[in-house]
C-alpha cells in the first residue's frame, strides 16, 4: 500500500469512527494532532480510532477532539478527512471557539478556571517548594532531637527567614496575580487587573487574617462616603472576589473603549474602570463574594470531616475522574482558600494519594504485560504521576485498558481516607506526589504511610486485574516498519534484523549523531507540560529550557515541512531519522506572532544552520512555556536511541544518538 492510500485510508477510517461527517462541527491540525470539534464525542469510537494505522493516541480537551498522528503525517490525513468530511479548513483560533461554544455551562467554569490559574502554577509552585525548604529548617526534632535545624545551628536563621519571606510573597499578594491573569482572561487590560488586586491587598486596608479579631475587638476602620458605611478590609487569600472584580473591570473596561473618543481613551477608559471596580469591589462585590467563597470552603471541609473519613474516600476515589474531565483545574483555588482559612490544606494530601495512585496502576501494568509497546509507555507515564504529572498514565494506558484507571481510583480513595483520619494537611500547594511530602513535613509519617497505602493498594488491584488482550491473527496485513520492529517474535529480529518498507532486511547497523536545536538545559521530559510530549508518544524526545530563540539544524537534512506558523519543522536527516523540532508548549495558538521562519520547505540544510528565530518573551507573555522538543517521529526503525542527560546543551553539544 502506498503512503498516499495509507492517508486516505486512515482519514476516512477516523471520519468513520468520529461519527460520520454529520459529527463533526469543525477541523484544524498543529503539528502532531488533528483538532476536532463534534456534535456528540460520545458517538467515537476510541478503542477503534487508537487501532486505526497512522494514530498515536487520542485525548479530549476543553472541548477539542485531539487525534495523535505526528509530524508531517498529520498534514496528508487532514488535507483527506476535510475533503471526506466536506468542511472547510479552519483555523486553530476557529476550532477553539467552535470548541467554547460546545461547552456546558461547568465546562466553561473549569476551561475559565484552567485560563486563569494554568499560568501562575509556576509561582505557586515555587512558592511551595520554597514552604517546603522551610519546613525542613523549621519542623523541630526532623534532624535534631528536640530542636528546629534553626534553633540547632542559630547562624541560619536570617537564611530561614529569608527563604519564608521569599515563600510567603505569592500568597500574600495572590489578588495581583490572579487580578493579571483573569483580566487578561476576560478580555481586558491584564495591569489594570493587577492595580485592582493592589488596591485589594492594599497596606491601608486591615489585613483579612485581623479581621476576626478586629470585629471581636470592635476596631474595624471604615469609610463614610454619602449613605454608606465601607469597611476598610483587604482580600488577602481570597479567589472568588478577584475573579468577580476581574470580570467587572474587563467589562466595564471594553464598554467603555467602544464609547469613549479615541483622544479620550488613554485618560478617561483606565480612571473610570479602575474607580467604579475599586468602589463597587469594597462596598459590594468583594464582601459578597467572600460570604460565597466561606460558604463553599465550609461545605467542602464538611464532606472532608465526614465520620469515618467517607467524605475523603469518594473525593479521593473521584479525583483521577475530574482530571479526565479537566475540573481538576479548579482545585488550586481550593487549595488556596484552604491555605488562606485553615492555614493548611487538607486537599493537597487527597490529590497527591489520587496522583500515586494512578502511577502505581500504570507501573502494575509495566510489571505484568508482556506487550513491549505497553511497558516502554507504562514506565515512564507511571514514573511521571509519582511526581504529581498523571495526564500519560491516564491518558496513555490507565483509562485505556480501564480496570487500571478504577484500580488507581480505589487506591487514591484509600490513601485519601487515611489522611482524612490522621488530619494530615500540607502547608503549602503547588506540588503533589513524592515531593509533596515537603509541604508536610509537620506530619512526615503520616504521608509516607498515606502514599504507601495509596500505591500498594492500586499497584496490587490493578496487578490482579490487568490482562494483555490477546493479539488477533490479521491474514495476508500490510506490515509496516512499526509492525515490524514491535510485533515480531523471531529469532532473527531480536538479532537486530529490521525490515524496510520495501520488505528488503538490513543487517548492518550505523550511528547518527544529532545536536541540541536550540542552546539551554535539557530537562527531564516529565516536566514537560504536555502529557502528549512528556510520554513520547510521538518518538523519543529530548526536552531544552532555551536561553535564546535561535533554533538551529541538529545535523545534515532536508526541510520536509516548516508552519505556516513557524512554531515547528519537520526534518528528515541524512542519515534517515525523521525529526520534528516544536517551539514552546502549544504556540500553535500564537498563530506565527513571534516566530520567524528563515528557511523554507524542501531546502537543504546544514548542522547549526538558523531554522527558526523565536521570540521568547513573547511566547512567555502568551501564557505559554518556551520548551523545545527534539522528536524522533521513527523511532521504530533504530535498534536504541541513546538522550542525553539533563544538563546545559548548546546548538555543538550531542543529545541523541541513533543506531540501527
Amino acid at each position: 500500500m502506498s503512503k498516499e492510500h495509507s492517508y486516505q485510508n486512515a482519514a476516512s477510517e477516523l471520519l468513520r469512527l468520529v461519527g460520520g461527517k454529520e459529527n463533526v462541527i469543525s477541523a484544524a491540525h498543529c503539528a502532531t494532532r488533528l483538532r476536532l470539534v463534534l456534535k456528540d464525542e460520545s458517538k467515537a469510537d476510541v478503542d477503534g480510532i487508537l487501532k486505526t494505522e497512522l494514530v498515536k493516541g487520542q485525548f479530549s480537551t476543553g472541548g477539542q477532539f485531539q487525534i495523535i498522528i505526528g509530524s508531517g503525517t498529520v498534514d496528508e490525513v487532514y488535507k483527506y478527512f476535510i475533503q471526506y468530511a466536506d468542511i472547510k479548513e479552519s483555523t486553530k483560533n476557529e476550532v477553539k471557539k467552535a470548541a467554547d461554544q460546545k461547552m456546558n455551562p461547568l465546562q466553561k467554569l473549569v476551561k475559565m478556571l484552567a485560563d486563569v490559574f494554568v499560568p501562575i502554577i509556576p509561582a505557586l509552585v515555587a512558592s511551595g517548594l520554597l514552604m517546603g525548604l522551610n519546613n525542613v529548617l523549621t519542623a523541630e526534632g526532623l534532624f535534631v532531637s528536640g530542636k528546629s535545624l534553626v534553633e540547632a545551628y542559630p547562624n541560619i536563621a536570617d537564611l530561614a527567614s529569608m527563604i519564608n519571606t521569599f515563600a510567603s510573597a505569592a500568597y500574600a499578594f495572590l489578588p495581583i496575580l490572579v487580578g493579571f491573569s483573569a483580566t487578561k482572561m476576560f478580555g481586558g487590560n491584564p495591569y489594570l487587573g493587577a492595580v485592582m488586586g493592589m488596591i485589594m491587598v492594599s497596606g491601608d486596608l486591615l489585613n483579612a487574617y485581623s479581621y476576626g479579631t478586629a470585629i471581636t475587638e470592635g476596631t474595624v476602620p471604615v469609610w463614610h462616603i454619602g449613605a454608606l458605611t465601607i469597611e476598610k478590609v483587604g482580600y488577602q487569600g481570597t479567589v472568588l472576589p478577584v475573579l468577580a472584580v476581574a470580570f467587572i473591570l474587563a467589562t466595564i473596561e471594553k464598554k467603555l473603549h467602544k464609547i469613549v473618543p479615541e483622544v479620550l481613551d488613554l485618560f478617561v477608559t483606565p480612571l473610570v474602570s479602575v474607580f467604579v471596580t475599586g468602589y463597587l469591589t469594597l462596598s459590594i462585590v468583594g464582601p459578597i463574594f467572600v460570604w460565597a467563597e466561606n460558604a463553599i470552603l465550609g461545605a467542602i471541609q464538611w464532606m472532608l470531616t465526614l465520620p469515618l473519613g467517607l467524605g475523603s474516600l469518594i473525593m479521593g476515589s473521584l479525583y483521577a475522574p475530574t482530571v479526565v474531565t479537566g475540573i481538576h483545574q479548579m482545585y488550586t483555588a481550593i487549595d488556596i482558600g484552604q491555605l488562606a482559612k485553615y492555614s493548611v490544606t487538607y486537599w493537597l494530601p487527597l490529590a497527591s494519594a489520587a496522583n500515586v495512585a494512578q502511577g502505581a496502576a500504570a507501573l502494575a501494568v509495566a510489571v505484568k504485560s508482556k506487550d513491549q509497546k505497553i511497558k516502554s509507555l507504562a514506565l515512564p507515564s507511571s514514573l511521571s504521576a509519582f511526581m504529581g504529572i498523571t495526564e500519560p498514565a491516564i491518558f496513555g494506558g490507565n483509562l485505556r485498558f480501564f480496570k487500571p484507571f478504577i484500580a488507581g481510583c480505589i487506591g487514591g480513595g484509600c490513601g485519601a481516607l487515611y489522611a482524612s483520619l490522621v488530619h494530615l494537611g500540607a502547608k503549602g500547594t503547588g506540588v503533589t506526589g513524592i515531593f509533596g511530602i515537603l509541604l508536610c513535613l509537620n506530619q512526615p509519617l503520616q504521608y509516607v504511610i498515606e502514599m504507601a497505602i495509596a500505591v500498594g493498594v492500586a499497584f496490587a488491584v490493578s496487578f490482579a486485574l490487568y490482562k494483555d488482550k490477546k493479539k488477533e491473527p490479521v491474514a495476508e496485513a500490510p506490515v509496516t516498519v512499526a509492525a515490524s520492529v514491535e510485533e515480531t517474535d523471531s529469532e532473527e529480529s531480536a538479532a537486530s534484523e529490521t525490515k524496510t518498507a520495501s520488505g528488503n532486511t538490513k543487517t548492518t547497523s550505523s550511528e547518527e549523531v544529532l545536536n541540541a536545536p536550540v542552546n539551554g538545559k535539557i530537562i527531564p521530559n516529565d516536566q514537560i507540560a504536555d502529557d502528549t510530549f512528556a510520554a513520547e508518544v510521538l518518538g523519543k524526545t529530548v526536552a531544552i529550557e532555551p536561553a535564546d530563540g535561535i533554533i538551529t539544524a541538529p545535523c545534515d537534512g532536508e526541510i520536509v515541512s516548516i508552519f505556516d506558523t513557524g512554531h515547528a519543522v519537520c526534518i528528515l536527516t541524512d542519515g534517515g531519522a525523521e525529526l520534528l523540532i516544536h517551539v514552546g508548549i502549544d504556540t500553535v495558538k500564537m498563530d506565527g506572532n513571534g516566530f520567524t521562519k528563515k528557511i523554507s520547505d524542501g531546502a537543504k540544510v546544514h548542522a547549526g544552520d538558523v531554522l527558526i528565530e523565536a521570540d521568547l518573551n513573547a511566547i512567555k507573555e502568551a501564557g505559554h512555556p518556551a520548551t523545545t522538543m527534539m522528536i524522533l517521529t521513527n523511532t521504530d526503525l533504530y535498534d536504541s536511541v541513546e538522550c542525553a542527560a539533563p544538563g546545559t546543551v548548546t546548538g555543538k553539544s550531542s543529545v541523541m544518538k541513533l543506531t540501527k
